[in-house]
């Protein structure tokens, strides 16, 4: 699992606000019970539930990470909303007995567990936590994105405070993996000077008939999946990002 402990708050302030623009309306394009209780999945600081919460949804947010919530909780009161907040592993929560009409997760989230065991884990722990009928909606990235988009992908960004480094390489003898090395130097005014902090990121995928098996194995039903947040109705081989709609049978 990713460890956003050190990094979140960073992460958080360099997050595009477009891509959760794109989250919030394929999420209400979508959403077919608006009224019922929405479960934001590996939902980190907040920032797609607080826009869903504005939309009238009924949102508590799940995550890993103590300090993701922490920043959730922060922006949950400068908005002046209430957002329940919930710390837990998406591999195994059944300690928690609430159950949701739609549980979403977005940004990779899936990507980050080892392997088709925890995938699998994972789905099944959303399946028990819907309400009879109820709908799960995730993303992914694909095998494009692994293989032919991320290898030797670079992205740099700096201000006056901070600068970020972002390479991507492939995995040896690993399929459809990369890795993600992300490099930050923060200016320091104790030292006045820059301090380098540098955390890997692994992130895995499968073929678009393994995510489909483990759904169904799960237990869901009515399986759907397009790209481009809901826009490309056929996906192809150079979709970068399959988006999946499900319900519990």
């Amino acid at each position: 699992m990713a460890n956003y402990q050190t990094f979140a708050k960073l992460y958080d302030d360099l997050f595009d606000d477009d891509a959760y623009a794109d989250w919030l309306q394929y999420a209400v394009n979508q959403i077919k019970n608006p009224q019922a209780p929405l479960l934001e999945l590996a939902g980190g600081a907040g920032r797609l539930a607080l826009r869903l919460k504005q939309k009238g949804f009924d949102v508590t947010v799940f995550d890993l990470s103590e300090e993701m919530l922490s920043l959730a909780q922060a922006h949950a009161a400068e908005a002046q909303v209430d957002l329940p907040l919930v710390q837990g592993d998406m591999r195994e929560w059944s300690d928690y007995q609430k159950q949701f009409g739609t549980i979403t997760s977005f940004a990779d989230s899936f990507n980050y567990l080892a392997n088709e065991v925890e995938t699998l884990m994972a789905f099944q722990q959303v399946y028990d936590h819907l309400t009879t009928g109820g709908q799960f909606l995730f993303d992914v990235i694909t095998p494009y994105q692994t293989d032919v988009y991320y290898p030797g992908y670079m992205y740099n960004y700096h201000d006056d405070e901070m600068a970020f480094l972002w390479s991507s390489y492939g995995v040896e003898n690993a399929v459809h993996t990369v890795e993600h090395e992300l490099i930050f130097f923060i200016y320091d005014e104790a030292i006045d000077g820059y301090k380098q902090l540098t955390e890997i990121h692994t992130e895995r995928t499968y073929d678009l008939g393994t995510y489909q098996r483990l759904l169904a194995q799960a237990g869901f039903v009515h399986i759907e999946v397009t790209g481009d947040f809901g826009r490309q109705k056929q996906v192809d081989d150079q979709t970068n990002r399959w988006f999946f709609s499900a319900q519990k049978g």
